[in-house]
């Protein structure tokens, strides 16, 4: 008994020792990466009193402070940054969908200004700019070098003034200047209307006003169809939306959704990760849907591409779409300044991030590019001759007069389809996807 207990107590000093081995060189180490940051402070602190006191030119104390934070958060990643209180004040105007400027949503590459997507009905959307066009200079002057905020600012400026911006794009040869005039953006969150027998939602942001706007539209256009038997699909255009608020992300993937994951987001944390599920109900009754994507589509519209290809609810067709998986948020500070921090990134339901890799459509179709002004042609497609038009033809007496009625309104149908090909392909695309499905019947 005696040498059992001797035993264990041995064990348990051994214990104390082994512990205290391996514990000992850790907290040194911890101690001693502690000692480094105060020593990184102190010479923070020291910069700081040299530049104050010794700089060529009298600084003003608060401004470099801003700087250092700024630097400090902009050195992280492309969408991490302090907000002064005027810019917080201007991004809690524009998460309710009014704001003045040219109208595009830009980031940060690799020290140059890039654009994720122009926003429809907007001075820059009109004046031709497209998603993955390089700003390299405002009114002359050069961007390189400037914090993204920086710039932003050289943009903004009173309302019909005029800017010219120099822009670099893939296919162009050379840099070329385009002049806007600053306006006040009204975003339109959501533009609805039918073709033919299908319903577009054409959604242009994630703000406050995304989803019962959408949840509007959608019913109203419903309703004015005939019911949902007289409509035969949905298209979701997500083209150029650059995203917005991840709740409207979430409330409009779950109007289309009966059940599962919609998105997950997990941070450095694992007990900080959360999950967003479906509650029940379609707004659409489970009819086909079609979600249009492409370079411009970015963070919250790529959660909502994302979810409906996930669960095998809508068909996703165009282009690869932006890549921005991660997710900020807008902690206050004092003063009424603020910091956008990136705290995690996000998951569609297949447990897939998209960071940098975008959501690949299940249909790859490009948009044609605008033609140049100097390259249309005024020229009318030749009626090719059918049997009707020889003199003397024999008259159809298999069909009735509404027959005959329903098959003209059938023609004129697909030639309003076909000229829609000339205006825009991808939606047209999606149109006949739907239109396609609906010829097969109800699968039940």
């Amino acid at each position: 008994m005696k040498k059992f207990v001797m035993a264990a107590l041995g064990g348990t000093v051994a214990g104390v020792l082994a512990t205290t081995q391996i514990a000992g060189p850790l907290l040194a180490q911890e101690s001693a990466k502690t000692s480094n940051v105060y020593e990184q402070l102190d010479l923070f602190g020291d910069i700081f009193e040299r530049i104050r006191a010794q700089y060529v030119e009298e600084v003003e104390p608060g401004e470099l402070v801003e700087a250092a934070i700024q630097g400090m958060l902009t050195s992280l990643d492309p969408h991490s940054s302090y907000l002064s209180p005027k810019d917080a004040l201007k991004m809690r105007e524009q998460t309710r969908g009014e704001f003045g400027g040219l109208g595009i949503e830009v980031s940060q590459d690799e020290g140059f200004v890039k654009v994720i997507s122009p926003i429809d009905g907007t001075p820059a959307d009109e004046a031709g700019i497209e998603s993955g066009d390089f700003i390299t200079h405002v009114d002359g002057e050069s961007l390189l070098g400037l914090t993204l905020d920086d710039a932003v600012e050289l943009m903004r400026g009173p309302v019909g003034s005029e800017i010219i911006i120099t822009v670099v794009r893939e296919g162009e040869s050379e840099p070329f200047d385009v002049s806007i005039i600053r306006d006040t953006i009204e975003l339109t969150a959501v533009r609805a209307r039918t073709e033919g027998d299908t319903v577009v939602l054409r959604l242009t942001t994630f703000n406050e006003q995304t989803y019962p706007k959408m949840k509007e539209n959608l019913e109203k256009l419903v309703e004015e169809a005939g019911g949902m038997d007289k409509v035969n699909g949905f298209v979701i255009d997500l083209r150029n939306n650059p995203g917005g608020l991840l709740n409207q992300a979430i409330a409009v993937s779950d109007a289309f959704l009966e059940e599962g994951e919609i998105v997950s987001t997990r941070g450095r944390d694992v007990a900080d990760g959360e999950r967003f599920n479906a509650k029940p109900g379609d707004l659409t009754g489970g009819k086909p849907i079609v979600v249009l994507i492409n370079g411009g589509s970015a963070s919250a519209s790529e959660i909502v591409a994302g979810a409906l290809q996930d669960h095998r609810r809508a068909v996703v067709v165009g282009t690869k779409s932006f890549g921005k998986g991660s997710v900020q948020t807008v902690m206050p500070l004092r003063g009424e300044g603020a910091m956008r921090l990136t705290t995690a990134r996000y998951y569609t339901p297949s447990g897939r991030s998209i960071q940098a890799l975008g959501v690949s459509p299940d249909i790859v179709v490009v948009q044609p590019r605008r033609r140049a002004e100097d390259e249309e042609t005024d020229e009318a497609p030749r009626r090719s001759r059918s049997e009707a038009d020889l003199r003397g033809s024999l008259n159809n007496d298999s069909l009735s007069e509404d027959e005959i009625k329903q098959i003209e309104a059938d023609r004129a149908k697909a030639d309003t389809a076909a000229a829609l090909r000339e205006e825009d392909y991808q939606l047209a695309y999606a149109i006949d996807i739907l239109t396609g499905l609906s010829a097969l019947g109800p699968n039940d």
